[in-house]
Protein backbone atom coordinates (compact mmCIF):
# COMPACT_ATOMS: atom_id res chain seq x y z
CA UNK A 1 0.00 0.00 0.00
CA UNK A 2 3.12 2.23 1.04
CA UNK A 3 4.65 1.12 -2.07
CA UNK A 4 1.76 2.46 -4.28
CA UNK A 5 1.37 5.39 -2.63
CA UNK A 6 4.51 6.54 -2.82
CA UNK A 7 5.06 5.92 -6.87
CA UNK A 8 1.13 8.20 -7.19
CA UNK A 9 3.31 10.55 -5.09
CA UNK A 10 6.29 11.19 -7.31
CA UNK A 11 4.39 10.42 -10.41
CA UNK A 12 2.50 14.12 -9.37
CA UNK A 13 5.47 15.30 -8.79
CA UNK A 14 7.18 14.66 -12.17
CA UNK A 15 3.86 15.81 -13.61
CA UNK A 16 3.88 19.48 -11.82
CA UNK A 17 7.47 19.56 -12.97
CA UNK A 18 6.96 18.87 -16.19
CA UNK A 19 3.73 21.48 -16.19
CA UNK A 20 5.86 23.63 -15.03
CA UNK A 21 8.99 23.75 -17.42
CA UNK A 22 6.49 23.78 -20.24
CA UNK A 23 5.31 26.37 -18.91
CA UNK A 24 8.15 28.74 -19.03
CA UNK A 25 9.21 31.13 -21.70
CA UNK A 26 11.52 28.85 -23.68
CA UNK A 27 11.29 27.58 -26.88
CA UNK A 28 12.80 26.03 -29.76
CA UNK A 29 11.86 25.97 -33.49
CA UNK A 30 14.06 23.27 -35.55
CA UNK A 31 11.10 24.45 -38.57
CA UNK A 32 11.06 22.18 -42.19
CA UNK A 33 14.14 23.00 -43.77
CA UNK A 34 17.97 22.32 -43.25
CA UNK A 35 20.48 25.10 -42.83
CA UNK A 36 22.58 25.22 -46.43
CA UNK A 37 26.32 25.56 -46.10
CA UNK A 38 26.68 27.88 -49.02
CA UNK A 39 28.26 31.35 -49.40
CA UNK A 40 26.20 34.38 -50.99
CA UNK A 41 28.42 34.09 -54.27
CA UNK A 42 27.21 30.70 -54.95
CA UNK A 43 23.53 31.40 -54.11
CA UNK A 44 24.23 34.57 -56.42
CA UNK A 45 25.26 32.10 -58.90
CA UNK A 46 22.18 29.48 -58.34
CA UNK A 47 20.03 32.66 -58.88
CA UNK A 48 21.58 33.66 -62.47
CA UNK A 49 21.33 30.05 -63.64
CA UNK A 50 17.83 29.89 -62.64
CA UNK A 51 16.38 33.57 -62.74
CA UNK A 52 18.44 34.17 -65.61
CA UNK A 53 17.00 37.87 -67.66
CA UNK A 54 14.60 38.38 -64.71
CA UNK A 55 15.30 41.84 -63.33
CA UNK A 56 16.92 41.59 -60.22
CA UNK A 57 17.11 45.03 -59.30
CA UNK A 58 15.06 48.26 -61.21
CA UNK A 59 16.36 51.84 -60.56
CA UNK A 60 13.62 54.42 -61.10
CA UNK A 61 16.49 57.16 -60.22
CA UNK A 62 18.73 55.80 -62.28
CA UNK A 63 16.27 54.77 -64.75
CA UNK A 64 17.95 51.37 -64.92
CA UNK A 65 17.70 48.06 -64.65
CA UNK A 66 19.67 45.11 -64.20
CA UNK A 67 18.66 41.08 -64.58
CA UNK A 68 19.84 38.04 -62.48
CA UNK A 69 22.71 37.00 -64.86
CA UNK A 70 24.09 40.97 -65.39
CA UNK A 71 24.82 41.21 -61.63
CA UNK A 72 26.56 37.85 -61.68
CA UNK A 73 28.85 39.16 -65.22
CA UNK A 74 29.33 42.89 -63.73
CA UNK A 75 29.71 41.32 -59.46
CA UNK A 76 32.71 39.23 -61.31
CA UNK A 77 34.38 41.98 -63.34
CA UNK A 78 34.30 44.47 -60.40
CA UNK A 79 35.27 41.80 -58.30
CA UNK A 80 38.49 41.09 -60.50
CA UNK A 81 38.94 44.61 -61.00
CA UNK A 82 39.63 45.14 -57.16
CA UNK A 83 41.95 42.63 -57.59
CA UNK A 84 43.41 44.54 -60.49
CA UNK A 85 44.14 47.52 -58.15
CA UNK A 86 45.86 45.55 -55.43
CA UNK A 87 42.76 44.61 -53.12
CA UNK A 88 43.10 40.71 -51.91
CA UNK A 89 40.28 38.40 -50.29
CA UNK A 90 39.87 39.54 -46.39
CA UNK A 91 40.42 43.18 -47.18
CA UNK A 92 37.73 45.41 -45.99
CA UNK A 93 35.92 47.22 -48.73
CA UNK A 94 33.27 50.47 -47.44
CA UNK A 95 30.34 50.88 -49.37
CA UNK A 96 28.76 54.61 -48.63
CA UNK A 97 25.77 55.23 -50.61
CA UNK A 98 22.62 55.29 -51.03
CA UNK A 99 20.04 52.80 -52.60
CA UNK A 100 21.78 52.64 -56.33
CA UNK A 101 22.53 49.50 -58.63
CA UNK A 102 26.31 50.09 -57.89
CA UNK A 103 25.44 49.07 -54.10
CA UNK A 104 23.75 45.85 -55.31
CA UNK A 105 26.47 44.75 -57.43
CA UNK A 106 29.60 45.85 -55.13
CA UNK A 107 27.68 44.18 -52.15
CA UNK A 108 27.84 40.96 -55.00
CA UNK A 109 30.97 41.65 -56.17
CA UNK A 110 32.74 41.84 -52.05
CA UNK A 111 31.06 37.80 -52.16
CA UNK A 112 32.62 37.01 -55.51
CA UNK A 113 35.50 38.31 -54.20
CA UNK A 114 36.22 36.88 -50.62
CA UNK A 115 36.10 40.74 -49.73
CA UNK A 116 34.91 41.81 -46.66
CA UNK A 117 31.65 44.15 -47.02
CA UNK A 118 31.72 47.54 -44.50
CA UNK A 119 28.52 48.86 -44.62
CA UNK A 120 28.40 52.79 -44.17
CA UNK A 121 25.49 55.20 -43.86
CA UNK A 122 25.10 57.30 -46.60
CA UNK A 123 24.48 60.32 -44.17
CA UNK A 124 27.72 60.16 -42.18
CA UNK A 125 29.29 63.43 -42.12
CA UNK A 126 33.26 63.48 -42.77
CA UNK A 127 34.28 63.44 -38.58
CA UNK A 128 31.92 60.35 -38.13
CA UNK A 129 33.12 58.76 -41.31
CA UNK A 130 36.76 58.97 -40.42
CA UNK A 131 36.59 57.14 -37.06
CA UNK A 132 34.68 54.98 -38.49
CA UNK A 133 36.61 53.68 -41.44
CA UNK A 134 39.89 53.78 -38.82
CA UNK A 135 37.65 51.42 -36.84
CA UNK A 136 37.51 48.63 -39.03
CA UNK A 137 40.35 49.38 -40.89
CA UNK A 138 39.28 50.04 -44.18
CA UNK A 139 41.48 49.12 -47.40
CA UNK A 140 39.11 50.83 -49.76
CA UNK A 141 35.88 52.69 -49.86
CA UNK A 142 33.49 52.69 -52.66
CA UNK A 143 30.64 56.11 -53.28
CA UNK A 144 28.94 58.38 -55.06
CA UNK A 145 30.05 61.65 -56.21
CA UNK A 146 26.94 63.12 -54.35
CA UNK A 147 23.96 62.61 -52.81
CA UNK A 148 21.49 64.97 -51.44
CA UNK A 149 23.40 67.81 -49.59
CA UNK A 150 26.60 65.30 -49.34
CA UNK A 151 29.82 65.56 -51.20
CA UNK A 152 31.27 62.43 -50.22
CA UNK A 153 34.60 63.58 -52.22
CA UNK A 154 34.73 66.77 -51.18
CA UNK A 155 34.15 64.96 -47.57
CA UNK A 156 37.35 62.25 -48.32
CA UNK A 157 39.78 65.26 -49.38
CA UNK A 158 38.43 66.75 -46.21
CA UNK A 159 39.77 64.10 -43.86
CA UNK A 160 42.61 62.87 -46.25
CA UNK A 161 43.69 66.17 -47.75
CA UNK A 162 46.54 63.72 -49.65
CA UNK A 163 43.90 62.32 -51.87
CA UNK A 164 44.41 64.84 -54.70
CA UNK A 165 47.76 64.27 -54.52
CA UNK A 166 48.64 60.72 -54.32
CA UNK A 167 48.52 57.83 -57.16
CA UNK A 168 45.50 56.14 -57.70
CA UNK A 169 45.16 52.74 -55.38
CA UNK A 170 47.99 54.25 -53.52
CA UNK A 171 46.85 56.70 -50.99
CA UNK A 172 48.85 57.36 -48.10
CA UNK A 173 46.66 59.46 -45.19
CA UNK A 174 47.81 60.02 -41.71
CA UNK A 175 44.34 60.51 -40.69
CA UNK A 176 43.29 56.87 -42.28
CA UNK A 177 46.73 55.11 -42.82
CA UNK A 178 45.12 51.69 -44.11
CA UNK A 179 43.00 53.12 -47.15
CA UNK A 180 44.87 52.62 -49.67
CA UNK A 181 41.82 53.33 -53.06
CA UNK A 182 39.00 55.74 -53.62
CA UNK A 183 36.58 54.56 -55.83
CA UNK A 184 33.55 56.88 -57.57
CA UNK A 185 30.41 56.28 -58.99
CA UNK A 186 30.66 58.89 -61.27
CA UNK A 187 32.14 60.33 -64.74
CA UNK A 188 34.09 62.62 -63.15
CA UNK A 189 37.70 62.10 -63.20
CA UNK A 190 38.48 63.43 -59.56
CA UNK A 191 42.46 63.48 -58.44
CA UNK A 192 43.44 60.29 -56.60
CA UNK A 193 40.59 58.30 -57.62
CA UNK A 194 38.93 55.49 -59.88
CA UNK A 195 36.01 55.68 -61.63
CA UNK A 196 33.57 52.73 -60.80
CA UNK A 197 33.06 52.00 -64.39
CA UNK A 198 36.72 52.13 -64.54
CA UNK A 199 37.48 49.07 -62.28
CA UNK A 200 34.83 46.97 -63.80
CA UNK A 201 36.85 47.75 -67.18
CA UNK A 202 40.16 46.67 -66.03
CA UNK A 203 39.52 43.43 -65.20
CA UNK A 204 40.60 40.48 -68.03
CA UNK A 205 39.35 37.63 -69.11
CA UNK A 206 41.82 35.51 -67.25
CA UNK A 207 41.07 37.61 -63.76
CA UNK A 208 37.26 37.47 -64.21
CA UNK A 209 38.01 33.33 -64.89
CA UNK A 210 40.03 33.48 -61.80
CA UNK A 211 37.11 35.10 -59.35
CA UNK A 212 34.85 32.32 -61.25
CA UNK A 213 37.35 29.30 -59.84
CA UNK A 214 37.88 31.26 -56.23
CA UNK A 215 34.23 30.59 -55.39
CA UNK A 216 35.27 26.56 -54.24
CA UNK A 217 37.83 28.41 -52.02
CA UNK A 218 35.45 30.24 -50.04
CA UNK A 219 34.30 28.84 -46.62
CA UNK A 220 30.98 29.89 -45.94
CA UNK A 221 31.73 30.40 -42.45
CA UNK A 222 33.91 33.03 -43.93
CA UNK A 223 33.71 36.91 -42.52
CA UNK A 224 31.71 38.60 -45.40
CA UNK A 225 29.64 41.83 -43.83
CA UNK A 226 30.53 43.69 -41.16
CA UNK A 227 27.68 45.90 -40.15
CA UNK A 228 27.40 49.20 -37.56
CA UNK A 229 24.51 48.96 -35.18
CA UNK A 230 21.93 51.98 -36.18
CA UNK A 231 23.17 54.00 -33.67
CA UNK A 232 19.82 54.60 -31.51
CA UNK A 233 21.77 54.48 -28.36
CA UNK A 234 24.74 56.73 -29.83
CA UNK A 235 27.88 54.82 -30.66
CA UNK A 236 27.76 52.15 -33.00
CA UNK A 237 29.34 48.94 -32.63
CA UNK A 238 30.02 46.47 -35.33
CA UNK A 239 28.58 42.90 -35.45
CA UNK A 240 30.23 40.73 -37.76
CA UNK A 241 28.03 38.35 -40.03
CA UNK A 242 28.87 35.20 -41.89
CA UNK A 243 28.18 33.93 -45.38
CA UNK A 244 25.79 31.18 -43.87
CA UNK A 245 24.28 33.21 -41.24
CA UNK A 246 23.09 35.86 -44.29
CA UNK A 247 22.35 32.81 -47.02
CA UNK A 248 20.17 31.18 -43.73
CA UNK A 249 18.14 33.76 -41.96
CA UNK A 250 17.32 35.51 -45.89
CA UNK A 251 15.94 32.08 -46.97
CA UNK A 252 14.18 31.28 -43.64
CA UNK A 253 12.51 35.47 -43.59
CA UNK A 254 12.02 35.20 -47.62
CA UNK A 255 10.25 31.91 -47.45
CA UNK A 256 8.01 33.34 -43.96
CA UNK A 257 7.53 36.56 -46.79
CA UNK A 258 5.99 34.24 -48.73
CA UNK A 259 8.31 34.97 -51.80
CA UNK A 260 8.67 31.38 -52.94
CA UNK A 261 4.99 31.48 -53.88
CA UNK A 262 5.42 33.45 -56.90
CA UNK A 263 7.53 35.83 -58.34
CA UNK A 264 7.18 39.12 -56.36
CA UNK A 265 7.72 42.39 -57.38
CA UNK A 266 8.96 44.52 -54.14
CA UNK A 267 8.92 48.48 -53.23
CA UNK A 268 12.14 49.17 -51.62
CA UNK A 269 11.85 52.08 -49.00
CA UNK A 270 14.54 50.37 -46.32
CA UNK A 271 18.12 51.52 -47.23
CA UNK A 272 20.37 48.55 -48.32
CA UNK A 273 23.05 49.48 -45.82
CA UNK A 274 21.34 48.23 -42.95
CA UNK A 275 20.40 44.40 -42.15
CA UNK A 276 16.62 44.97 -43.43
CA UNK A 277 18.13 45.62 -46.86
CA UNK A 278 21.22 43.13 -47.03
CA UNK A 279 19.75 40.34 -45.83
CA UNK A 280 15.86 40.17 -46.02
CA UNK A 281 15.86 42.43 -49.34
CA UNK A 282 19.43 41.51 -50.96
CA UNK A 283 19.10 37.88 -50.06
CA UNK A 284 15.49 37.51 -50.31
CA UNK A 285 15.82 38.96 -53.98
CA UNK A 286 18.87 35.75 -54.49
CA UNK A 287 17.18 32.92 -52.52
CA UNK A 288 13.87 33.55 -54.52
CA UNK A 289 13.87 35.71 -58.03
CA UNK A 290 12.85 38.58 -56.26
CA UNK A 291 12.48 41.93 -58.23
CA UNK A 292 13.84 45.26 -56.24
CA UNK A 293 12.21 48.04 -56.89
CA UNK A 294 13.97 51.56 -56.06
CA UNK A 295 11.67 54.36 -55.70
CA UNK A 296 14.44 57.10 -55.28
CA UNK A 297 17.75 56.73 -54.12
CA UNK A 298 16.59 58.15 -50.50
CA UNK A 299 13.43 57.55 -49.10
CA UNK A 300 10.29 59.91 -50.55
CA UNK A 301 6.90 58.50 -49.68
CA UNK A 302 5.34 60.16 -53.13
CA UNK A 303 8.11 58.36 -55.41
CA UNK A 304 7.52 54.86 -53.26
CA UNK A 305 3.80 55.37 -54.22
CA UNK A 306 4.69 56.01 -57.84
CA UNK A 307 6.79 53.21 -57.74
CA UNK A 308 4.15 50.76 -56.26
CA UNK A 309 1.37 52.05 -59.04
CA UNK A 310 3.54 52.15 -62.23
CA UNK A 311 5.73 48.51 -61.47
CA UNK A 312 2.65 46.93 -60.22
CA UNK A 313 4.45 46.12 -57.20
CA UNK A 314 3.29 43.16 -54.81
CA UNK A 315 4.73 43.50 -51.52
CA UNK A 316 6.31 46.86 -49.86
CA UNK A 317 9.28 47.12 -47.19
CA UNK A 318 9.18 49.66 -44.57
CA UNK A 319 10.06 50.93 -40.76
CA UNK A 320 7.11 51.83 -39.17
CA UNK A 321 7.81 55.41 -39.89
CA UNK A 322 7.68 54.94 -43.58
CA UNK A 323 4.28 53.42 -43.15
CA UNK A 324 3.19 56.60 -41.95
CA UNK A 325 4.37 58.31 -44.30
CA UNK A 326 2.98 56.37 -46.81
CA UNK A 327 -0.01 56.81 -45.67
CA UNK A 328 -0.67 60.05 -45.21
CA UNK A 329 0.24 60.30 -49.05
CA UNK A 330 -1.72 58.00 -49.95
CA UNK A 331 -4.76 59.38 -47.89
CA UNK A 332 -3.95 62.66 -50.15
CA UNK A 333 -3.78 60.85 -53.59
CA UNK A 334 -5.60 57.89 -53.34
CA UNK A 335 -3.85 56.16 -56.14
CA UNK A 336 -5.13 52.70 -57.95
CA UNK A 337 -2.35 50.82 -55.91
CA UNK A 338 -2.93 46.64 -55.04
CA UNK A 339 -0.29 45.41 -53.37
CA UNK A 340 -0.89 42.04 -51.61
CA UNK A 341 2.01 42.23 -48.35
CA UNK A 342 3.61 44.57 -46.68
CA UNK A 343 6.54 43.89 -44.24
CA UNK A 344 7.47 46.25 -41.22
CA UNK A 345 10.43 46.16 -39.15
CA UNK A 346 13.28 48.23 -38.10
CA UNK A 347 11.17 49.25 -34.88
CA UNK A 348 7.91 48.10 -33.26
CA UNK A 349 4.76 48.79 -35.29
CA UNK A 350 1.59 49.47 -33.52
CA UNK A 351 -1.69 47.40 -34.02
CA UNK A 352 -3.23 50.95 -34.70
CA UNK A 353 -0.66 51.46 -38.05
CA UNK A 354 -0.88 47.85 -39.10
CA UNK A 355 -4.94 48.14 -38.92
CA UNK A 356 -4.01 51.67 -41.67
CA UNK A 357 -1.57 49.62 -43.31
CA UNK A 358 -4.21 47.20 -44.30
CA UNK A 359 -7.01 49.94 -44.96
CA UNK A 360 -5.25 52.59 -46.81
CA UNK A 361 -2.51 50.46 -48.95
CA UNK A 362 -5.18 48.13 -49.81
CA UNK A 363 -3.25 44.72 -48.72
CA UNK A 364 -4.51 41.48 -48.20
CA UNK A 365 -1.74 40.83 -45.62
CA UNK A 366 0.46 42.67 -43.12
CA UNK A 367 3.82 41.75 -41.65
CA UNK A 368 6.11 41.92 -39.08
CA UNK A 369 9.90 41.27 -38.81
CA UNK A 370 11.84 41.38 -35.20
CA UNK A 371 15.76 41.14 -34.99
CA UNK A 372 18.85 42.89 -34.42
CA UNK A 373 21.72 43.51 -36.16
CA UNK A 374 23.66 41.09 -33.61
CA UNK A 375 21.41 38.05 -34.67
CA UNK A 376 22.54 38.73 -38.54
CA UNK A 377 18.35 40.41 -38.98
CA UNK A 378 15.52 38.31 -38.38
CA UNK A 379 14.70 36.10 -35.11
CA UNK A 380 10.51 36.41 -35.11
CA UNK A 381 8.42 37.04 -38.01
CA UNK A 382 5.27 36.32 -38.99
CA UNK A 383 3.61 33.02 -40.47
CA UNK A 384 1.37 32.54 -43.84
CA UNK A 385 -1.66 32.16 -42.16
CA UNK A 386 -1.64 34.30 -38.96
CA UNK A 387 -4.95 35.58 -37.98
CA UNK A 388 -5.77 39.54 -37.44
CA UNK A 389 -4.32 38.88 -33.66
CA UNK A 390 -0.66 37.20 -34.71
CA UNK A 391 -0.30 39.57 -37.74
CA UNK A 392 -1.05 42.96 -36.21
CA UNK A 393 -0.49 42.32 -32.52
CA UNK A 394 2.77 40.22 -32.03
CA UNK A 395 6.34 40.70 -33.57
CA UNK A 396 5.92 36.89 -35.46
CA UNK A 397 6.46 33.24 -35.10
CA UNK A 398 10.15 32.21 -33.33
CA UNK A 399 12.47 31.90 -36.82
CA UNK A 400 13.62 28.43 -38.20
CA UNK A 401 16.07 26.65 -36.31
CA UNK A 402 16.29 28.97 -33.35
CA UNK A 403 16.17 29.14 -29.25
CA UNK A 404 14.58 31.94 -27.40
CA UNK A 405 13.76 32.42 -23.53
CA UNK A 406 13.17 35.23 -21.53
CA UNK A 407 14.45 35.38 -18.28
CA UNK A 408 14.34 37.85 -15.17
CA UNK A 409 16.94 40.61 -13.95
CA UNK A 410 18.67 37.62 -11.67
CA UNK A 411 19.22 35.55 -15.27
CA UNK A 412 16.33 33.25 -14.54
CA UNK A 413 13.70 32.26 -17.10
CA UNK A 414 10.06 33.65 -15.96
CA UNK A 415 6.73 32.11 -17.08
CA UNK A 416 5.35 32.77 -20.34
CA UNK A 417 3.60 35.73 -20.33
CA UNK A 418 5.84 37.20 -18.20
CA UNK A 419 7.85 40.16 -19.52
CA UNK A 420 11.57 40.21 -19.17
CA UNK A 421 14.34 40.27 -21.13
CA UNK A 422 14.54 38.14 -24.78
CA UNK A 423 17.78 36.24 -25.81
CA UNK A 424 18.60 34.54 -28.48
CA UNK A 425 20.53 31.04 -29.22
CA UNK A 426 21.40 29.45 -32.75
CA UNK A 427 23.25 29.63 -35.93
CA UNK A 428 22.43 33.42 -36.56
CA UNK A 429 24.14 34.71 -33.42
CA UNK A 430 27.03 37.42 -34.52
CA UNK A 431 30.69 36.16 -34.81
CA UNK A 432 30.89 39.16 -32.00
CA UNK A 433 31.76 42.59 -32.38
CA UNK A 434 34.66 43.68 -34.71
CA UNK A 435 37.61 44.43 -32.09
CA UNK A 436 35.66 44.83 -29.07
CA UNK A 437 35.51 41.64 -26.97
CA UNK A 438 34.53 43.38 -23.69
CA UNK A 439 31.58 44.52 -25.54
CA UNK A 440 30.93 40.93 -27.06
CA UNK A 441 31.20 38.88 -23.95
CA UNK A 442 28.61 41.03 -22.58
CA UNK A 443 26.29 40.32 -25.22
CA UNK A 444 26.82 36.64 -25.75
CA UNK A 445 27.12 34.86 -22.78
CA UNK A 446 29.17 31.59 -21.77
CA UNK A 447 26.52 29.64 -23.14
CA UNK A 448 25.98 30.95 -26.24
CA UNK A 449 22.97 32.75 -25.68
CA UNK A 450 22.48 36.64 -27.36
CA UNK A 451 21.24 38.82 -24.51
CA UNK A 452 19.02 41.37 -26.55
CA UNK A 453 18.12 43.93 -24.20
CA UNK A 454 14.32 44.16 -25.33
CA UNK A 455 11.65 43.59 -22.93
CA UNK A 456 9.58 40.76 -24.37
CA UNK A 457 6.67 38.54 -23.72
CA UNK A 458 6.80 35.17 -25.01
CA UNK A 459 3.44 33.39 -25.42
CA UNK A 460 2.39 29.75 -25.41
CA UNK A 461 2.75 29.06 -29.17
CA UNK A 462 5.90 30.20 -30.21
CA UNK A 463 4.95 33.97 -30.59
CA UNK A 464 6.30 37.22 -29.02
CA UNK A 465 5.29 40.48 -28.32
CA UNK A 466 7.88 43.23 -27.93
CA UNK A 467 7.61 45.50 -24.64
CA UNK A 468 10.17 47.67 -25.22
CA UNK A 469 14.14 48.42 -24.60
CA UNK A 470 14.75 47.96 -21.06
CA UNK A 471 17.03 50.69 -21.18
CA UNK A 472 13.67 52.71 -22.04
CA UNK A 473 11.67 52.07 -19.28
CA UNK A 474 10.12 54.83 -17.09
CA UNK A 475 10.52 54.50 -13.53
CA UNK A 476 7.72 56.70 -12.03
CA UNK A 477 7.66 56.69 -8.58
CA UNK A 478 8.55 53.14 -8.16
CA UNK A 479 6.47 51.95 -10.77
CA UNK A 480 7.73 50.41 -14.48
CA UNK A 481 5.85 51.80 -17.51
CA UNK A 482 6.87 50.78 -20.80
CA UNK A 483 6.71 53.68 -23.13
CA UNK A 484 5.49 51.36 -26.14
CA UNK A 485 2.59 50.28 -24.29
CA UNK A 486 1.49 54.27 -24.04
CA UNK A 487 2.41 54.90 -27.73
CA UNK A 488 0.27 52.30 -29.30
CA UNK A 489 -2.93 54.23 -27.12
CA UNK A 490 -1.77 57.53 -28.17
CA UNK A 491 -1.31 56.19 -31.39
CA UNK A 492 -5.00 55.75 -32.03
CA UNK A 493 -5.54 58.98 -31.23
CA UNK A 494 -7.71 60.80 -34.50
CA UNK A 495 -5.39 63.45 -34.74
CA UNK A 496 -1.77 61.93 -33.88
CA UNK A 497 0.52 60.96 -37.07
CA UNK A 498 2.94 59.33 -34.68
CA UNK A 499 4.17 59.00 -31.35
CA UNK A 500 7.44 58.62 -28.99
CA UNK A 501 6.87 58.28 -24.96
CA UNK A 502 10.53 59.09 -23.15
CA UNK A 503 10.93 59.38 -19.69
CA UNK A 504 12.42 63.17 -18.34
CA UNK A 505 13.69 63.71 -14.63
CA UNK A 506 11.74 64.58 -11.99
CA UNK A 507 12.49 66.27 -9.26
CA UNK A 508 9.66 63.87 -6.50
CA UNK A 509 9.10 61.07 -8.89
CA UNK A 510 12.52 60.80 -10.73
CA UNK A 511 10.85 60.65 -13.99
CA UNK A 512 8.07 61.91 -15.53
CA UNK A 513 6.07 60.55 -18.49
CA UNK A 514 6.51 62.87 -21.70
CA UNK A 515 3.95 62.24 -24.85
CA UNK A 516 6.32 63.57 -28.30
CA UNK A 517 3.83 63.74 -31.10
CA UNK A 518 3.64 64.32 -34.45
CA UNK A 519 0.08 65.60 -35.63
CA UNK A 520 -1.99 65.55 -38.94
CA UNK A 521 -1.52 68.67 -40.82
CA UNK A 522 -4.39 71.21 -40.09
CA UNK A 523 -4.67 69.39 -36.59
CA UNK A 524 -3.71 70.21 -32.82
CA UNK A 525 -4.34 68.85 -29.60
CA UNK A 526 -3.04 69.42 -26.09
CA UNK A 527 -1.82 67.94 -22.81
CA UNK A 528 -5.30 68.36 -21.35
CA UNK A 529 -7.08 66.14 -24.45
CA UNK A 530 -4.62 64.04 -24.23
CA UNK A 531 -5.00 63.41 -20.85
CA UNK A 532 -8.42 62.78 -21.45
CA UNK A 533 -8.15 60.73 -24.36
CA UNK A 534 -5.72 57.90 -21.56
CA UNK A 535 -7.98 57.86 -19.46
CA UNK A 536 -9.96 54.62 -19.19
CA UNK A 537 -7.23 53.00 -21.45
CA UNK A 538 -4.04 53.27 -18.74
CA UNK A 539 -3.58 53.56 -15.52
CA UNK A 540 -3.40 56.78 -14.17
CA UNK A 541 0.34 56.50 -13.64
CA UNK A 542 1.19 56.23 -16.67
CA UNK A 543 -0.88 59.02 -18.14
CA UNK A 544 1.65 61.76 -19.62
CA UNK A 545 2.19 64.92 -17.50
CA UNK A 546 4.36 66.37 -20.24
CA UNK A 547 3.26 66.89 -23.92
CA UNK A 548 5.99 68.25 -26.70
CA UNK A 549 4.99 68.69 -30.58
CA UNK A 550 7.47 67.93 -32.94
CA UNK A 551 7.55 68.51 -36.98
CA UNK A 552 9.94 65.71 -37.52
CA UNK A 553 11.62 62.83 -34.43
CA UNK A 554 15.26 62.37 -35.16
CA UNK A 555 15.86 59.23 -36.93
CA UNK A 556 18.72 57.11 -38.47
CA UNK A 557 19.18 56.35 -42.13
CA UNK A 558 17.01 52.88 -41.82
CA UNK A 559 13.86 55.10 -40.59
CA UNK A 560 14.66 54.11 -37.02
CA UNK A 561 13.68 56.68 -34.00
CA UNK A 562 16.83 57.85 -31.96
CA UNK A 563 14.87 58.33 -28.60
CA UNK A 564 18.32 59.14 -26.81
CA UNK A 565 18.21 62.63 -28.90
CA UNK A 566 15.00 63.45 -28.46
CA UNK A 567 15.95 63.17 -24.52
CA UNK A 568 18.58 65.09 -24.97
CA UNK A 569 16.53 67.54 -26.77
CA UNK A 570 13.85 68.13 -24.39
CA UNK A 571 16.02 68.13 -21.27
CA UNK A 572 17.91 70.94 -23.00
CA UNK A 573 14.51 72.83 -24.16
CA UNK A 574 13.06 72.26 -20.17
CA UNK A 575 16.62 73.92 -18.88
CA UNK A 576 15.87 76.42 -20.68
CA UNK A 577 12.46 77.34 -20.15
Amino acid sequence: MWFILKRKLLHRMVFQKARLYRNLSYVHYPGKDSLRSLTIGKLLEQAAETYKNRPAVISRSQNQTITFQEVLIQADKLAAGFRSIGLHPGDRIGIWAPNLIEWFITDMACARGGYILVNLNPAYLPKEIRTLINSVQLSAIVCPRNFKSQDYYKHLVEICPELPDCPRGKLQSKAIPTLRSVIVISEENLKGAFQYKEIESLASQGEIEKIQEYQESIDPDQVCHMQFTSGTTGIPKVPVQSHFQIVNNSYFVGKRNELDRKHHVICVQVPFFHVFGTVVTVGGCLNFGATLVLPASGHSPDKSLDAIRDEKCSIIYGTPTMYVDLINRQKVRNEDINPEIAVSGGAPCSPHLFHEMKHVLKLKKVKSIYGLSETTCVVFNSMFDDDEYHSTATVGHIGDHLEAKVVDAEGKTVPKGTPGELLIRGYLTTLGYYNNEEKTQELIDPNRWLHTGDQFVLEDNGYGKIVGRLKDVIIRGGENIFPKEVEDILNTHPNILESQVVGLPHERLGEEVCAVLRVKEKHSTDLNDIVSYCKGKLAQFKIPTRLEIVDMFPKTASGKIQKFKLVHYLKKSKNNQ
